[in-house]
C-alpha cells in the first residue's frame, strides 16, 4: 500500500519538497534520538565544525551502526522511493547539532545537485531531515525555497527567494521534510536558548553517479550486508569509500575494478 496520497504528490510536483509528522511511531523516535544523543557523547572526536554554526558526523555508520535503522527506516524509505520512482540507494548520511547562539539572523542559500531533467520531479538526489528535537520559530530550523517542476531554474538565489519565498519547516521530534536537493535550501541559525539535533540522509538512483565523498560507507554493509538488497543499496560507492577499502586492503566489487 503506498505511504504518499496523490496529494502529497502533487504538493511535491509543485513546490519540491513535503513535510511529513506521521512516519515515525514514539516509539522510534525515541530510538532514533537514543542512537544520536550516545554517538554524540560518546564519539564526539568524529563531530566536526560544519557549515555556519552546526557541527556534524558524516561518518556515524562507522561511529554507530545503529544509525543505519535511521537510512532505512521502512516508512521513511518508501515514501523515498515512491518520490524518486523505483530502487535507491544511500548517497551520504549528516548528524547535525546547532547549539544556542545569540548572534545575528544567518541564512546561507545554495543547491546541493543540478537539477535531473529526466526525472519526473527533476530530482537527482532526495534529502531526508529527520528533526530529532522541537523546531519552531524561536529554534534554528530548515527552510526552503518551493519550486514548481514547471519553473524555469533561476541562477540567481534572490531571484529564486523573490520568486518563491521563503517556507521555514516547523515541527515536533519525529518530523520529516523530504525535499529535492536541488531546490534552493538553507539552515536558518537564529538567536535562541534551544539547540537543534537532526539527521539527514541522502538517497540517490543506483544508476547515478554518487552524490559526494562525506560519508565513508563501511564494507560490513556494501560487501558482508546480510542480503542483496543491503549490498546493492549501499553498493554506490563513492571515491572515498573505495580508498579506504583499497587501504584495509579489502576487494571491490568487479564493477569498481573494472573501470
Amino acid at each position: 500500500m503506498p505511504i504518499l496520497s496523490d496529494q502529497d504528490h502533487r504538493f511535491f510536483e509543485q513546490k519540491g519538497y513535503i513535510v511529513k509528522t506521521d512516519l515515525l511511531s514514539s516509539e522510534t523516535i525515541s530510538d532514533f534520538q537514543g542512537i544520536y544523543d550516545r554517538d554524540l557523547s560518546g564519539q564526539h572526536y568524529r563531530w566536526h565544525p560544519y557549515g555556519y554554526h552546526q557541527s556534524a558526523n558524516y561518518d556515524v555508520l562507522i561511529t554507530s551502526p545503529n544509525f543505519d535503522s535511521i537510512v532505512r527506516e521502512p516508512n521513511v524509505l518508501g515514501a523515498v522511493e515512491e518520490l524518486m520512482g523505483g530502487t535507491t540507494c544511500f548517497g551520504e548520511i549528516g548528524a547535525r547539532h546547532m547549539k544556542p547562539y545569540q548572534g545575528d539572523l544567518h541564512r546561507s542559500w545554495h543547491r546541493d545537485r543540478p537539477h535531473w531533467l529526466e526525472h519526473r520531479y527533476h530530482m537527482d538526489y532526495i534529502q531526508s531531515m529527520v528533526y530529532l528535537t522541537d523546531v519552531g520559530p524561536d529554534t534554528h530550523c530548515f527552510s526552503i525555497s518551493p519550486e514548481s517542476v514547471t519553473d524555469p531554474v533561476l541562477a540567481q538565489n534572490e531571484d529564486q527567494i523573490n520568486r518563491g519565498g521563503i517556507i521555514d519547516i516547523h515541527g515536533p521530534p519525529g518530523t520529516i521534510c523530504l525535499f529535492n536537493v536541488s531546490v534552493l535550501h538553507t539552515a536558518t541559525t537564529r538567536a535562541t536558548a534551544l539547540e537543534r539535533k537532526t539527521v539527514q540522509t541522502y538517497y540517490g538512483h543506483i544508476e547515478r553517479p554518487p552524490l559526494a565523498n562525506d560519508s565513508v560507507v563501511p564494507p560490513r554493509l556494501w560487501k558482508d550486508g546480510q542480503d542483496v538488497e543491503t549490498r546493492s543499496f549501499y553498493g554506490n560507492l563513492n571515491d572515498v569509500s573505495r580508498t579506504y577499502a583499497d587501504a584495509f586492503g579489502i576487494d571491490l566489487p568487479e564493477r569498481y575494478t573494472a573501470q
